[in-house]
């Protein structure tokens, strides 16, 4: 399941919610957490619930449910979810985790309601970000979610535009999702008029090893797919070093070149990641899509 792009829609905006898709976003998640309102928690609930439970809501990309952060707001997610008999739903965000067992109560919970699904790990703390590895390792956990704006609050820090307050928790995240296996989401950019900094920002992503990004409105959802799908020349590279693997392999050379270049097995590995990118992309965005 490829996660390019993953855009937040507010859970109690119903007519929001079945336009999501229309973004072309690889996953969409509805938000139950920071994007309703106290006083709205239990619209938010019923609208999500409206829109999955509907035969005919069936988006071709991710469909994702941010519950809340507090164990009994939790609660009160799952028990709306599962008063429908059935839903269209792929994964849980889970926000402020801070550890392990954060995420085994979520799957607990799910699996009690009969709706186990993958869970997005959001770390957004300074405890979170320091147990990225134990939630990593959790065996309900599907990705790692980078939350940029929440830490540096939780940290006191002040955000800025190259982001350096960050960038140790930013690269400690997707270390930690590499080394058990799992996705990495990077963080969003909060002012969605400013393409500039998205484009810089997700180039970043894409240099730091993560598979994709949040995004907080629609316009965003292009520029980060653009970013994490290979350049055309990358992906020409990667096919001629994998051709010139074959051949070497053929002939019975352990080491061979490409451009001038000696090819060894992290460049192998590069390349495979680069084409398996491109090939996910391409159905994603030309061709029939499964979730």
């Amino acid at each position: 399941m490829v996660r390019r792009s993953l855009l937040f829609t507010p859970g109690d905006r119903p007519e929001m919610l079945r336009k999501a898709p229309d973004a072309g976003a690889d996953a969409i998640a509805f938000d139950l957490e920071d994007a309703v309102s106290p006083g709205r928690k239990d619209e938010a609930r019923a609208a999500v619930r409206e829109v999955l439970a509907d035969p005919a809501f069936d988006p071709d990309c991710e469909v994702c449910v941010r519950v809340n952060a507090a164990p009994a707001e939790i609660e009160r997610d799952l028990d709306a979810l599962a008063a429908a008999d059935s839903l269209r739903l792929d994964s849980v965000m889970l926000p402020k985790t801070t550890g392990g067992t954060d995420v085994r109560d979520l799957a607990a919970g799910l699996a009690q309601r009969s709706l186990a699904r993958p869970v997005l790990a959001l770390l957004e703390s300074a405890a979170g970000v320091l147990a990225a590895p134990e939630i990593a390792g959790a065996d309900a956990t599907d990705a790692l979610v980078f939350g940029a704006e929440d830490l540096a609050a939780d940290l006191g820090a002040t955000r800025t535009r190259e982001g350096t307050e960050v960038s140790y928790a930013r690269q400690r995240v997707v270390l930690a999702a590499a080394a058990r296996g799992v996705e990495a989401i990077d963080t969003l950019v909060t002012d969605f008029d400013d393409e500039e900094l998205l484009c810089e920002d997700a180039a970043t992503s894409v240099q730091l090893g993560y598979d994709g990004k949040l995004a907080i409105h629609p316009a965003q959802v292009g520029p980060i797919n653009e970013a994490f799908s290979p350049d055309p020349a990358d992906v020409e590279w990667a096919r001629r070093v994998l051709e010139a693997e074959r051949e070497a392999d053929a002939a019975g050379r352990g080491v061979f070149e490409v451009d001038g270049e000696m090819i060894d097995a992290p460049l192998i590995a590069q390349a495979e990641r680069i084409l398996e990118r491109a090939k996910v992309s391409d159905e994603f965005d030309e061709g029939p899509k499964t979730s």
